[in-house]
């Protein structure tokens, strides 16, 4: 699908550390930092998710030409950026985390910007989307006159969401869905005249819905799920699957995204919005948008011609080269794909797999079972070779870039920190009926299948052996 993202783009900087002791200069504590990872934010995240999930994205923004600019164009890599004159800094958002735990935030360059101009391949890019997106994060692009005329054409053609902005402009008349957080909803409905109990959402959003001129209002409530608010239909209310959330941040950005795609699809409004509910709880998930940083900076990083090599790990843990690799080959741009199994006596079907699945992308990762799991899930003679001799026979081979090693049953915590692009598996099923695709449809990546060659298994070779014996 062609999806055109307008709005505000920012740069989100997370240092990440860990905190032994106070400074000896003030009772603050003393952050050493592991590693420091840029992400596009704003429409740049909404962009870069919507690219993830194999979309064909183009970003009508405004882009300065500072620092934080070039780290930017280096995040959107996947997306095709259309900017205008640049006429304000790079706003710059930076948060200091000891574990999971925020510190605090700088802001910089954050104050409000002038109008950006708008170019003939920006307005095209809007004319011709299958979908489009409003990212409104308030500093001026969706004020721009000729943006705010293309968007009201486009809204008599295709879907249009828009995700507005206390500090941006109002929507355009006719566009399908607008979906302010509860907060923004009772602030711009009291901003009216209107005077909304705190748990007011329907009032606010009916309110909203008829003075925006609006086909439906989606108020999202976090955990309490969203609140559709359509003409002539009573109030809807989607709930939002239970899950653990660490880090919030790209919530609301996840849901435009994927009410716009589900809506281009042909889904009506509550199928739509309950998909997209659903689509952005599985994102936090995950980690939410702290899991899509592209760029990581470690006090000492491995380049990742040598990230080749031997990687073994404990059990539930994961060495940190693979995250390096899989973020390294993302942030040129490229494909991670990644497999897994125990590939105990490697044969001519592992190869065919293993090389099937490297042909798909730009490095591919092996999630590698350790003895004991093969124990567990293979019974007390398995596995015949040791890990050790496992992971080396797949380095030799020239289509396997890294192997990890999971002492779980299934890979996912290995998925769930390198989140890959692409999941293969060899077998006689659909990719939709991997136990993984969920999870790994949850940051944007798809899962394959490769054929299965039943005539060469690791049980054949046993059992062979064992008659040769």
């Amino acid at each position: 699908m062609r999806i055109t993202v307008v709005g505000d783009v920012l740069l989100d900087v997370d240092i990440n550390g860990s905190a032994t002791r106070l400074s000896p200069d003030a009772p603050v504590p003393v952050v050493n930092v592991a590693d420091v990872r840029r992400r596009a934010g704003g429409a740049g995240l909404v962009a870069t998710v919507l690219a993830q999930d194999g979309h064909h994205v183009a970003l009508v923004t405004a882009v300065s030409d500072d620092d934080g600019a070039s780290h930017l164009r280096r995040a959107l890599a996947r997306v095709s950026v259309l900017a205008g004159v640049p006429l304000a800094p790079t706003p710059t958002k930076t948060r200091v985390r000891i574990g999971t735990h925020p510190m605090v935030r700088f802001d910089e360059g954050c104050e409000p910007a002038p109008v950006p101009s708008s170019t003939d391949e920006m307005l095209a890019a809007i004319a011709t989307a299958d979908a489009i997106v409003v990212a409104d994060y308030g500093r001026g692009i969706t004020a721009n006159t000729d943006i705010r005329a293309a968007l009201s054409e486009a809204a008599h053609r295709v879907p249009v969401v828009w995700d507005p902005h206390p500090a941006g402009s109002e929507p355009v008349e006719g566009v399908a869905v607008v979906t302010p957080n509860l907060a923004e909803a009772l602030a711009s409905a009291k901003a009216g005249g209107l005077e909304p109990s705190r748990t007011g959402a329907e009032e606010a959003g009916q309110y909203l819905r008829e003075k925006w001129g609006s086909a439906a209002v989606l108020v999202t409530r976090g955990e309490d799920g969203a609140l559709l608010l359509s003409a002539g239909e009573p109030a809807h209310g989607i709930p939002a699957p239970k899950t653990t959330v660490s880090d919030p941040c790209g919530a609301g950005d996840r849901l435009a995204g994927s009410l716009a795609v589900h809506l281009g699809l042909g889904l009506d409004l509550a199928q739509a919005a309950t998909k997209a509910v659903e689509d952005a709880s599985a994102f936090l998930a995950v980690g939410g948008a702290a899991a899509l940083a592209v760029v990581a900076e470690a006090p000492e990083p491995s380049p990742v011609v040598e990230l080749k090599g031997l990687e073994l790990v404990d059990t539930g843990d994961l060495h940190p080269d693979g995250v390096q690799l899989a973020q390294a080959v993302r942030a040129k741009g490229g494909t991670v794909v990644a497999t897994g199994g125990c590939f105990d006596l490697l044969h001519a079907g592992h190869a065919r797999t293993l090389a099937a699945a490297r042909s798909m992308g730009d490095c591919l990762i092996v999630c590698l079972n350790s003895d004991e799991s093969v124990r567990r899930l293979k019974g007390a003679h398995r596995p015949i070779v040791s890990v050790e001799d496992r992971a080396e026979l797949l380095l030799a081979l020239e289509c396997v870039d890294a192997v990890v090693i999971f002492g779980e049953d299934t890979p996912e915590a290995c998925l769930t920190q390198i989140q890959p692009d692409i999941w293969v598996k060899g077998g006689d099923y659909t990719p939709e009926e991997l136990p993984e695709a969920r999870l790994v449809a949850g940051w944007g990546g798809r899962c394959v299948t490769v054929p299965f060659h039943p005539a060469r298994s690791t049980s054949g070779l046993a059992a062979a052996l064992a008659k040769v014996s």
